[in-house]
């Protein structure tokens, strides 16, 4: 049976996991699983909230409308 990946395009991390798991029993793997019950989930608003990124992308967006607004007088 293929082993189970995620869906998120996260492949890399995935074999990264597994090299650095190589080495470890099997309660040495499921106390360090990235991708076990204690994972990092962030819902979409809070990341908007927190994100550097979000707020540059904001502050583009209207920078840019102001300046469509002076330059074609709308």
């Amino acid at each position: 049976m293929p082993k189970e990946r995620e869906a998120c395009g996260r492949c890399s991390m995935s074999v990264a996991v597994d090299v650095a798991n190589s080495d470890r029993d099997a309660d040495e793997r499921a106390a360090r699983d990235p991708y076990g019950d204690a994972r990092i989930e962030v819902d979409e608003k809070q990341l908007r909230t927190l994100s550097p990124s979000a707020w540059l992308e904001g502050l583009s967006s209207r920078l840019d409308d102001l300046a469509n607004r002076l330059v074609w007088r709308q």
